[in-house]
């Protein structure tokens, strides 16, 4: 794991501009559930009640007001189909895949941390 020790420690504009931008990709993705639902939603295009099976422990009343959200910041696309009943079938939209470094990234990053912590609590 790279170390702070291991770069050149950034200007202070530099550290400005980051910040701002790091604000901004955490308003739009705050939460536990958004990353995730994408990340379902990458795999495959699902309906609302696969998505929440898959995605466990998430409320309906919660998965819809996320998905909302997913569709406005153009990361989903919501396809409504003429049939009885009506069909709505949620995908990722091309957008949404330029968040897949992003969703490696905090994978590594989730499971060094967990052993770290795992690794500490055997002390």
């Amino acid at each position: 794991m790279k170390t702070i020790e291991d770069e050149t420690l950034p200007t202070r504009e530099e550290c400005a501009g980051s910040l701002k931008n790091i604000l901004d990709a955490l308003y739009v993705l705050n939460g536990k559930w958004k990353i995730a639902l994408i990340l379902s939603l990458i795999q495959s295009p699902k309906r609302f009640n696969e998505i929440q099976k898959e995605v466990m422990g998430i409320s309906p009343k919660v998965l819809a007001n996320e998905l909302k959200d997913l569709e406005q910041n153009e990361f989903i696309k919501r396809n409504v189909y003429p049939t009885t009943p009506v069909s709505i079938i949620y995908e990722a939209t091309e957008y949404s895949q330029s968040l897949k470094s992003v969703i490696r990234e905090l994978s590594i990053w989730g499971e060094q941390h967990r052993e770290r912590i795992k690794e500490s609590m055997r002390k």
